[in-house]
């Protein structure tokens, strides 16, 4: 069975647990009205629709945003190619860039509230 929290999900990512919870504090702090959710066996928030993720790999986390394509990302932070999602690889705690997460964070509500629920 999958898990059914954040902190459950974190529970089982080895190495990447300490990565995980912190993200999803970040998260928490930055989009308090948020609603989070296991979804598609990983953790999203969601605010007038999704509007970012993480999913744990082998050696690293992506965190990751629907309208990634469309954020301002002045720093060149976001990877990926597709037509609208990005994400940031997050390898340890001390790699986080918080600052440009949070900034991300708000910038994706705020297009969400804009332009409706990115997964429709």
């Amino acid at each position: 069975m999958g898990a059914k929290t954040v902190e459950e999900y974190a529970s089982k990512q080895g190495e990447f647990e300490e990565v995980v919870l912190a993200l999803a504090e970040l998260v928490r702090k930055a989009a308090p009205k948020a609603e989070e959710a296991i979804k598609w066996a990983q953790p999203v928030w969601s605010q007038a629709g999704p509007f970012c993720y993480m999913k744990a790999f082998k050696k690293y986390v992506n965190f990751g945003f629907w309208r990634g394509a469309e954020l301002d990302d002045p720093k060149g932070l976001l990877e990926g190619s597709g037509k609208k999602m990005r994400h940031v690889r997050v390898e340890s705690v001390k790699d986080i860039p918080t600052a440009a997460l949070k900034n991300f964070i708000k910038q994706a509500i705020k297009l969400n509230e804009a332009k409706g629920d990115p997964s429709r």
